[in-house]
């Protein structure tokens, strides 16, 4: 039963605040899943590509930046990196009595003029704090270059953390990373997965393939999974886009096939038939393996950040610990040899449902409102 304060909760004045919208990934699906608890809040955000959101996030007002109206901004927006902090402020205060902001960047930063301000943190901005060599490569000129960005990034990342007044971080994880960076207190709600559409199939064997769904970007580490595959010979299915796709199609070898990015539905029946899930990169919370899981499938995954957080090694999946195709390849090994319980690895994600996530969320927002 959800909670059931839920129907009360949804004329409360609320506007969203959300990095940008370019495509359905795990922050875009809990921005989904608020905008069915709220269902009148508008979106704020920097850019918007309707054509690849979700109907339930179209039919909201969405108000956007001048970023909106740079060309290659959905291919390219990265490289704008520097106009995010400006962008966001010109955004101007929401119309609303409460601000939930959803942010891995900037969107923490919209003015709030005071307000009741929730923040549901995917990380403290990544582009100042984490992964630069992935972000902005190993370039001895280009790291000194960029120095003077991240100084800034990082001390502009600080001073609107202070105009937040609750901080909810999606996994314990991240909770450490906004009391490091923010010298705050952060509650954990981790994010909602959609257990109810990521079930078993009837296909309940190993498949001859593993998988990777995942957006092409640095961090994810694709690169590494590629390489392993194409020294361990086995098939691998790739499902996903981002800037790096040519880059890795180039060292890929014949058992590895991108299939580009596919419909919930396609995915789901890839989740059930797959011999394993393959997560290679380092992640805040990790919504795939969670969904794979779901279907009764193991994960293979690299034991640091959110991920430990969610599998069970030995029970639903099998932790790597150094980033190399060879450590890689050993885990798969290892874990194509166990016996898994489908039953089993099921009720693991089902800790992290949808219903747990509104019970949670709804109570929190609740306990500010007193």
């Amino acid at each position: 039963m959800l909670y059931m304060n839920v129907e009360s909760l949804k004329n409360l004045n609320i506007a969203f605040s959300h990095d940008w919208l370019t495509g359905m990934r795990g922050g875009e699906r809990v921005l989904e899943t608020l905008c069915s608890i709220f269902p009148h809040a508008p979106v704020y955000t920097l850019f918007y590509n309707k054509k690849a959101i979700s109907d339930i996030i179209n039919k909201r007002t969405i108000k956007t930046s001048f970023l909106q109206y740079l060309p290659g901004i959905f291919s390219y927006y990265r490289n704008f990196l520097p106009l995010f902090p400006l962008a966001v402020k010109t955004l101007g205060t929401p119309e609303a009595d409460i601000i939930i902001s959803l942010s891995h960047c900037v969107a923490k930063g919209i003015p709030t003029n005071g307000k009741i301000h929730l923040c549901y943190c995917f990380t403290p901005m990544r582009y100042a704090w984490l992964f630069h060599n992935e972000y902005f490569g190993n370039n001895p000129l280009r790291i000194f270059l960029i120095k003077p960005l991240i100084a800034f990034l990082q001390k502009w990342d600080i001073a609107t953390a202070r105009q937040v007044t609750k901080f909810i971080a999606i996994s314990k994880t991240v909770r450490d990373r906004i009391y490091n960076f923010y010298g705050v207190k952060a509650d954990v709600i981790y994010p909602p997965v959609n257990t109810d559409f990521y079930t078993p199939g009837e296909y309940q064997k190993a498949g001859n393939f593993d998988l990777i769904v995942s957006a092409f970007v640095p961090y994810k580490r694709i690169d590494l999974a590629v390489k392993a595959y194409t020294q361990y010979g086995y098939s691998l299915k790739i499902v996903g886009k981002g800037p790096q796709l040519k880059k890795l199609q180039r060292i890929a070898s014949s058992n590895i096939e991108f299939l580009g990015w596919r419909s919930d539905e396609e995915i789901r029946e890839l989740y059930r038939k797959c011999r394993l899930l393959v997560f290679p990169g380092e992640e805040d919370f990790g919504i795939v393996p969670v969904e794979a899981q779901a279907c009764g499938k193991p994960v293979v995954a690299f034991g640091k950040g959110g991920l430990l957080e969610t599998i069970i090694d030995g029970k639903t999946g099998v932790f790597f610990y150094e980033q190399n195709p060879t450590s890689l390849i050993n885990a798969v090994k290892h874990c194509s040899s166990l016996k898994f319980s489908p039953q089993e690895i099921r009720q693991q994600a089902e800790k992290f449902s949808k219903e747990r996530f509104i019970n949670e969320f709804c109570s929190l927002l609740l306990r500010h409102l007193k």
